[in-house]
C-alpha cells in the first residue's frame, strides 16, 4: 500500500529514511511537485513530501547570505529578497507552466537539486555556482552537513556541488543555504529584429564580447514572437535577437545606446524598459514560447557550444518538424518536437559539437523509453554509481529517477 510521509522536521525525515533503508523500500522525494514530471517515471511505492519543512531560517542581506528549508517556495524567496533590492542571481526558471502545473509551485529545494538556472546564467554561473550549504538525510538515514555561510569554505568536501543536479538520488536535503547577490536598479534590453539563427548568434556574440557587460542573450524565430505577451515583440512581425543589460540606471542607458549602435548592421534595433523588459525575460526564462494551452510536443533542453546552436537548431527542426530558439548567447536550445520523432536523432546530432541534451517534458511512455539525461561515459557512470552507492547504499531515494539502477 502506497504512503505519504510528510515530514515536519529534520528527525521525522532521519526517521522516514532509516525505515526505508530498513525496508529496502523506495521513496519518491518531492517538495513542491512542479518538476515532478522530469526524469524517467519512478519506480517508489511512497513518497517523502518536503514540503513542511518551509520557511526563510536565516536572512543577513549584509552578508548576502540567506538559509531556508527546502520546501520554502521560490515565490516567497523572491518576496523577501525584493524587500532588500536583493535577488537570487541565477535567475531560477519556472517549469510548472510547461509542465502542466500551476505558475510559482517551485521551491528553493527543488531548484537547487535540479542545477537550474535562466537567462543570466551565461553571467552569474548556475544554481550550484550559489549554494553554499545544506543540512540532509543521507540513504542511511543519517543527518549530514556541508559548506556553510561563507562564499568561501576549504574544510572537507564542496558537496554542494554533488548535491545541486542530483534531482535527490544521494540526501533529502532538511536546510539549504544560499548566495545572494543585490538586484539590478534598471534594465533594459536591446532588440534586433529580423536575424536568422546564424544571424542573430552573430550579434549576440558580439554583444557578449563588447564591454557592455550583458547578462541575457536570447533568439526567437517569428513564429515564436509572435506568442510573446510583449507589444514590441509580438508585433513585429519578424524574429527578435534579444540583449539584456542591467545595473545603476545611467549606466544602462549608455551601454543600451552602445549596444544599438554596434548592432545596428544586423538589423533593425528597438528598446524595452523596465516592465516590458522584465515580462520578456520570464517568458524566456519560462520557456513560455511552448507552454502554451494545447501543446504536447517533447521538450528537449540542449547545451552546446555556442556557435553550434542555432546550425543545430535548424538541422533538427527541420528534420524533426519541431521548433526551436536559442538562449545563453546561442548555447541553450530549446526544442519542441512531435512525441513520435525520431528522438534519437537529437543526441546523435550533438555529434563532435559535444554538449548534451535532456528531455524536460514528455509523457511517462516516452520517459521510460528513452534516456531523459544525457548518457554517461562509462568512467562517469561508475564514479556516479560509486557516489549513490555512498550516500545511498540501499537505494531507497529516487532510484532510477536519472538513470537505471542509479
Amino acid at each position: 500500500m502506497a504512503t505519504l510521509l510528510k515530514p515536519e522536521n529534520v528527525d521525522q525525515v532521519r526517521e522516514a529514511v532509516a525505515w526505508a533503508a530498513a525496508e529496502e523500500t523506495p521513496l519518491e522525494l518531492v517538495g513542491g511537485g512542479s518538476k515532478r514530471a522530469i526524469g524517467r517515471p519512478g519506480n517508489a511505492a511512497h513518497t517523502l513530501d518536503l514540503s513542511q519543512l518551509t520557511g526563510i531560517t536565516l536572512y543577513e542581506a549584509e552578508e548576502l547570505v540567506l538559509s531556508a528549508g527546502p520546501g520554502t517556495p521560490i515565490a516567497d524567496i523572491h518576496a523577501a529578497l525584493a524587500e532588500q533590492s536583493q535577488e537570487l542571481a541565477f535567475e531560477p526558471p519556472d517549469y510548472g507552466p510547461l509542465l502542466g502545473q500551476p505558475e510559482g509551485a517551485g521551491t528553493l529545494g527543488g531548484v537547487l537539486a535540479a542545477n537550474l538556472a535562466g537567462p543570466r546564467r551565461i553571467k552569474a554561473g548556475a544554481a550550484r555556482d550559489h549554494f553554499l550549504g545544506f543540512i540532509a538525510v543521507s540513504g542511511r538515514g543519517e543527518v549530514f552537513k556541508s559548506g556553510g555561510r561563507v562564499v568561501k569554505n576549504v574544510t572537507g568536501y564542496d558537496l554542494c556541488k554533488a548535491m545541486a543536479g542530483s534531482w535527490g538520488t544521494l540526501g533529502a536535503m532538511t536546510q539549504v543555504t544560499v548566495k545572494v547577490l543585490p538586484a539590478a536598479a534598471k534594465t533594459r534590453t536591446v532588440l534586433v529584429f529580423g536575424c536568422d539563427g546564424q544571424t542573430a548568434t552573430a550579434a549576440m556574440t558580439k554583444a557578449l564580447q563588447s564591454p557592455y557587460e550583458v547578462s541575457a542573450a536570447a533568439w526567437l524565430p517569428q513564429p515564436l514572437a509572435a506568442q510573446s505577451g510583449v507589444g514590441y515583440v509580438k508585433d513585429s512581425g519578424a524574429s527578435v535577437a534579444a540583449i539584456r543589460v542591467e545595473g545603476p540606471g545611467p549606466s544602462v542607458e549608455y551601454r543600451c545606446d552602445a549596444l544599438r549602435t554596434q548592432l545596428a548592421a544586423f538589423g533593425e534595433t528597438e528598446e524595452l524598459h523596465g516592465h516590458n523588459s522584465g515580462a520578456f525575460w520570464r517568458e524566456v526564462r519560462d520557456v513560455r514560447p511552448f507552454a502554451v494551452a494545447g501543446d504536447t510536443r517533447a521538450v528537449w533542453k540542449i547545451s552546446v557550444p555556442p556557435q553550434s546552436g542555432a546550425a543545430l537548431a535548424m538541422e533538427l527542426s527541420q528534420a524533426l518538424g519541431g521548433e526551436a530558439f536559442l538562449d545563453w548567447g546561442g548555447g541553450l536550445v530549446w526544442l519542441a518536437v512531435p512525441i513520435e520523432a525520431d528522438h534519437a536523432r537529437i543526441r546523435a546530432a550533438l555529434g563532435a559539437s559535444g554538449g548534451h541534451a535532456t528531455l524536460i517534458r514528455a509523457p511517462a511512455e516516452l520517459r521510460s523509453a528513452i534516456p531523459v539525461f544525457q548518457p554517461q561515459d562509462p568512467g562517469l557512470a561508475r564514479l556516479s554509481q560509486r557516489l549513490k552507492e555512498g550516500f545511498d547504499p540501499r537505494g531507497v531515494l529516487n532510484p532510477g529517477r536519472m538513470y537505471a539502477g542509479v
